[in-house]
């Protein structure tokens, strides 16, 4: 398969180079697109003098949403046949790549995505952010009728049909719980396998106490209007 790797990218000029390395050194198949989302720091210098990475710099911070939107836009263009989501903080282990892959080249899923709860490992999170997984666990439960162990992660895989949809539409704030009910709805198979996550290798999480109450919010919000619009293009 021709495999793309695209990494969103905020203001994470201490960590890109380290991924991208990791990255090449475990999978050196695959081909590396990093998102520049308007960082104000070096880190579209970084990810260039790697030389191991396309790097597309957007004018502005659109959010995880615009510079995934950027990255699959960039896949279907180039043709590729599946489309790599990691973070640029290190989080995401590229060991993993090959159990996301497999799954798709065996026609098992048309998305597949990282988890860090489906077995115990040595991840830990913060009390806010496991009561806030485990409320979209349950709101997709809901949503789907099938249960997601770990909605909010980014590390996923999607195949070309995936690549196409997101291509052309992609949630643009807080987009991971969104995306596996659109893809749901749409008929398309959202699958999980175990992955480990690392700790962020620099800075830290944006998410506090009171931004996780927003997200649920906004979130629940958005879920009920993605089954609303999917209802009708379903029904068209």
């Amino acid at each position: 398969m021709k495999v793309l790797i695209i990494i969103p990218a905020y203001n994470e000029e201490a960590s890109i180079a380290n991924v991208i390395q990791a990255i090449r050194t475990k999978a050196p198949e695959v081909d590396i697109v990093v998102i520049n989302d308007g960082s104000k720091d070096n880190t579209a210098a970084v990810a260039k003098a790697t030389k191991q990475a396309h790097v597309i710099t957007l004018p502005l911070n659109v959010g995880i949403g615009g510079a995934m939107q950027t990255g699959y836009m960039y896949a279907k263009k180039h043709d590729y046949d599946v489309a790599v989501q990691m973070d640029a903080d290190g989080q995401h282990d590229p060991a993993y790549l090959h159990e996301l892959l497999d799954a798709l080249s065996k026609g098992e899923a048309d998305c597949m995505i990282g988890s860090r709860f489906i077995q115990k490992t040595a991840y830990r999170s913060s009390i806010s952010r496991r009561t806030g997984i485990l409320f979209f666990t349950w709101l997709l439960k809901l949503a789907t009728k099938e249960r997601f162990t770990d909605p909010t992660s980014g590390f996923r895989a999607a195949n070309r049909k995936v690549i196409d949809v997101f291509a052309n539409y992609y949630p643009d704030d807080y987009p991971e719980v969104e995306t596996i009910v659109l893809l749901q709805r749409l008929g398309y198979k959202v699958k999980e396998t175990s992955v480990l996550m690392h700790s962020r290798e620099t800075g830290a999480s944006s998410i506090t106490p009171l931004k996780s109450i927003y997200y649920m919010i906004k979130v629940s919000l958005a879920v009920f209007m993605t089954l609303l619009r999917t209802v009708g293009r379903t029904n068209g």
